[in-house]
């Protein structure tokens, strides 16, 4: 063989037997079959076998199954993002004639998916208030196929009754979906909402990859995890149908980071509950919304998914919101917003650098806080010292 051909044909094949503490990185479209017989054989749906690298490699493999394992669940399925995540299921398991119910304080583009897309294929569907279990019964109709829920609520902060929504859902044969990016497997399992009183959970969740299990704020990725085998098949054929796969070297990025990423959640949820009881004492803000404060709402609900004899102070993730004062206007919210200094302006969650973004919502001005890895007491000089650049406190 000339040198050219034989730079692509070499045949060195790496031992089986390295290991080493990260997973290897396979990059592949095309799999090498040994003969058509395997061609004609193999399965990739059960994870026994490689067919093609959008049906996944030994890389994404193990990612998927260790996210099943966080969320407690049996199968995952990676997507390109949280929000692709969302529209997978939605997609797999709606149908013109349809409905879906969406949480008011769900995240924004779950809701304009909803008018979009799905509005185009002749799907419709409900707002319903999250804290009312009543409304949530009074909108549930024989067209409605899945309810979306939220905890907690991506910029409210509320903390909804799980137990009981997903109950009704259950009572009502309708199929329930959590976004788990707040509580991203550590703060309670979806799976198993009342451990040791028998078997209640949500059907699937969805994790936005990009938020804890990434940690780093450079990764968009996504995750539908369910313990059903039916929902299982259904979201992997629609899945390679629909085509959305993901990289190997972001599923390598988020597999180096999940080791960390139970230290990574508690410290941020306390930074975020110091400061968040440290904004409770500042006239600027009329109420601080964060599910472990004893007047946000839904702490009650809270308490009983997240609070344990295995973690009594309970885990909260490292993000709250302040209402401000209506005194103030919506340039005086944004003056302050842009007088931080360590707190820079963006969406997401979960990375090393604290992120703000104001919103005018319907209980009025609310900024949202993320807090990052610095340390708490710089943060609370940060949020002061704009207070006062913006005249909102002396």
């Amino acid at each position: 063989m000339t040198r050219s051909t034989d730079l692509i044909h070499h045949p060195y094949q790496p031992p089986a037997e390295f290991e080493a503490p990260q997973v290897g990185v396979f990059k592949a479209s095309t799999v090498i079959f040994p003969n058509v017989a395997a061609v004609r054989t193999r399965e990739w749906m059960d994870k026994s076998a490689y067919t093609y690298g959008l049906h996944g490699t030994p890389t994404t493999f193990t990612l998927e199954a260790r996210l099943a394992t966080l969320e407690g669940g049996t199968h995952c399925i990676l997507t390109p993002s949280g929000l692709a995540a969302i529209a997978h299921v939605d997609f797999a398991l709606l149908k013109t004639g349809d409905e879906v119910l969406i949480p008011d304080n769900a995240y924004a583009p779950n809701k304009s998916l909803a008018t979009g897309e799905l509005a185009q294929f002749g799907i419709t569907h409900q707002i319903y208030d999250p804290m009312d279990v009543d409304d949530v019964a009074a909108r549930i109709t024989p067209r409605t196929r899945l309810v979306w829920l939220e905890a907690a609520g991506s910029v409210t902060m509320e903390f909804p009754d799980l137990v009981a929504l997903v109950k009704l859902c259950k009572t009502r044969g309708v199929l329930c979906a959590l976004d788990n990016t707040w509580g991203a497997g550590l703060a309670f399992n979806a799976f198993d909402l009342t451990p040791g009183q028998g078997d209640l959970g949500v059907d699937l969740t969805i994790h936005a990859l990009t938020k804890y299990p990434s940690g780093g704020g450079d990764v968009l990725m996504g995750s539908i995890v369910t313990r059903s085998d039916e929902l299982a098949r259904v979201l992997k054929l629609s899945h390679m149908r629909l085509g959305t796969g993901v990289g190997a070297n972001d599923a390598e990025m988020v597999l180096r980071a999940l080791a960390s990423m139970p230290l990574r959640y508690q410290a941020q949820d306390q930074a975020a509950r110091t400061l968040a009881t440290w904004c409770c004492s500042q006239s600027a803000f009329s109420q601080v919304l964060h599910p472990a404060l004893h007047n946000s709402p839904g702490h009650t609900h809270w308490r009983q998914l997240c609070v344990t004899p295995q973690v009594p102070e309970g885990l909260a993730a490292g993000i709250f919101s302040v209402v401000m004062d209506q005194r103030f206007t919506s340039a005086q919210v944004d003056a302050f917003c842009d007088a931080l200094q360590l707190f820079k302006i963006g969406y997401s969650w979960g990375g090393p650098m604290s992120l703000v973004m104001p919103y005018h919502m319907k209980r009025g001005r609310v900024v949202r806080f993320c807090i990052g890895l610095e340390h708490v007491e710089d943060l609370q000089a940060d949020i002061l010292r704009a207070l006062r650049a913006a005249h909102l406190q002396t």
